[in-house]
C-alpha cells in the first residue's frame, strides 16, 4: 500500500483543477441553486459531533428545504425514530453539509454551512403538512453552495429503471432487526406491520 500522508502527495495526484470548478461556488443561494432547491425532495444531512459523524437522508414533498433568503436554508424535521442525531449534533457542533437529489436530474447540489434549531411555533406550523407540524425547524446559515458534476449519478445509473433491484433480492428491515437482537425484535411481525405504521406516523 501507498498511503498518502500530506496535502502535496495529494495534489501531485489530482492536479489540474478548471476554472469552472470554482467559478460555480457561490457563498450565498442564487437564483439558479434556488430552483435546484425547490425541486429536490430528498437531501442528505450531514453532521457532526463528539461521538464522530453522522449522516441522515431527509425526504419530504418536493421544496421541503425552504429558502428563507439568499443566506439561509429551513428544513423542518419530520418525524422519525427519535434518535435525534443530527440535531443532537447541531446542538453541540453548528457545521452541517447538504446534498440535494433530484429524481431524473444527474447534477446534485451542495451547501456548507452552520446550522441552528428553531421551536417558535408561527415557524413550526408554516411547515405543517396533513395538520401536523414538525417539532423543530433545522435552520442553515449558508457559507458555501454549488452543484457537483453528474459523472457519479452518470456512472451509477441511479435514476434508469432498468437499474432498479427487487426488495425480495435483500434482507428486510424485521429480518436486520431479528438477527441483530437476537428475536428480541423485528422479525415478520414487524415487516407486516410497517406499511400501516408509517402511513400513521409519516408527517
Amino acid at each position: 500500500m501507498s498511503r498518502i500522508a500530506s496535502i502535496e502527495q495529494l495534489e501531485a495526484i489530482y492536479s489540474g483543477i478548471t476554472e469552472a470548478s470554482t467559478a460555480k461556488v457561490a457563498d450565498r443561494i442564487t437564483p439558479q441553486y434556488r430552483q435546484l432547491i425547490e425541486g429536490s425532495p430528498f437531501a442528505a444531512l450531514a453532521t457532526s459531533g463528539p461521538e464522530g459523524l453522522d449522516c441522515s437522508p431527509r425526504g419530504d414533498l418536493a421544496g421541503f428545504v425552504r429558502v428563507h433568503d439568499e443566506r439561509t436554508l429551513m428544513m423542518p424535521d419530520r418525524r422519525g425514530n427519535n434518535r435525534v442525531d443530527s440535531l443532537r449534533n447541531i446542538v453541540r457542533d453548528p457545521r452541517v453539509a447538504l446534498l440535494f437529489l433530484i429524481p431524473g436530474l444527474t447534477t446534485t447540489f451542495r451547501v456548507n454551512g452552520r446550522a441552528f434549531l428553531e421551536t417558535d411555533q408561527g415557524l413550526l406550523d408554516s411547515f405543517m403538512v396533513d395538520g401536523r407540524a414538525p417539532r423543530s425547524v433545522i435552520v442553515v446559515e449558508v457559507e458555501e453552495a454549488y452543484f457537483q458534476c453528474a459523472r457519479a449519478l452518470i456512472r451509477s445509473e441511479l435514476w434508469n429503471p432498468e437499474k432498479h433491484r427487487s426488495p425480495r433480492e435483500f434482507p428486510t428491515p424485521g429480518q436486520i432487526l431479528a438477527a441483530l437482537s437476537e428475536d428480541r425484535v423485528g422479525g415478520e411481525t414487524y415487516d407486516r406491520e410497517w406499511p400501516e405504521r408509517a402511513a400513521k406516523t409519516m408527517w
